[in-house]
């Protein structure tokens, strides 16, 4: 069943078509893979969705909601969590106090409830959840400047976890780890779709796309130029022309 339509997306920065009549959906409980070269419009595509980019022309809907007209905080509490690539969080707090504020949230929005030290606690205490199921409980009490990137990068995924979202938007989680990180978190993510949660995925690690992914779809200079499977995907000549490369598929089969 399709979670978000894209109908006709069309995005102009000046002269410049950052994007030109795209249309992807995205079904519920699926890894939807966004792929394209530098400067295909994968980003921009995600902006459009959370409600950062306006776009020129084509619609969003969400199970038959139309999201154009709505600023970004109400498309979050429509239940769309982004995660961006570059991971900020607030360095003076934990890992744990970092996910509880996201955890909280709900409380925040009703500031004499948050005056309640119970509802602290609280939150605290589910962001240990959280963190558990991107596997770095262990790191709760650290500090970021202590952990590493791939920490962060999860730490940033249990964070909008905790807004209990409909559907994960994650820009290039997997840029900066070695292979060995890549492809565990990239296995949390396969079990967060075994518990029902949906994905869309913008990533250049080609050997996790086509191991995680349910479908694909190809950008390239604002267009799409391809959907389907990993393995017919990656296949198409049009593809390994404009993105991979011949021999770089071949590396990765």
């Amino acid at each position: 069943m399709s979670l978000l339509d894209i109908r006709n997306i069309s995005v102009r920065f000046g002269g410049v078509h950052a994007l030109e009549e795209v249309s992807l959906n995205l079904n519920q409980g699926e890894i939807l893979g966004l792929i394209g070269p530098n400067g295909a419009g994968k980003t921009t595509m995600l902006r459009v969705i959370t409600g950062v980019v306006q776009p020129n022309h084509g619609e969003i809907d969400l199970e038959g909601e139309m999201l154009n007209n709505l600023p970004i905080h109400a498309r979050v509490r429509k239940g769309l969590g982004f995660a961006q690539q570059l991971v900020r969080p607030f360095r003076e707090m934990t890992l744990a106090e970092n996910v509880a504020l996201a955890a909280g949230a709900e409380q925040t929005r009703h500031p004499w409830r948050s005056m309640f030290r119970v509802e602290r606690r609280n939150a605290l205490q589910e962001s240990l959840k959280w963190l558990a199921m991107v596997g770095i409980e262990n790191a709760a009490d650290s500090y970021p400047n202590a952990v590493p990137l791939g920490y962060l990068k999860r730490m940033e995924v249990a964070r909008v976890l905790a807004l209990r979202p409909r559907m994960l938007l994650l820009d290039e989680p997997l840029a900066g780890l070695n292979q060995v990180e890549a492809t565990a978190f990239a296995d949390i993510l396969v079990e967060l779709k075994s518990q029902g949660q949906t994905i869309l995925l913008i990533e250049h690690n080609l050997a996790e796309v086509r191991r995680i992914c349910s479908r694909l779809v190809v950008l390239d200079n604002g267009c799409k130029l391809a959907e389907g499977s990993p393995e017919t995907v990656l296949k198409q000549p049009s593809v390994l022309e404009a993105y991979i490369g011949q021999g770089t598929v071949h590396a990765e089969n």
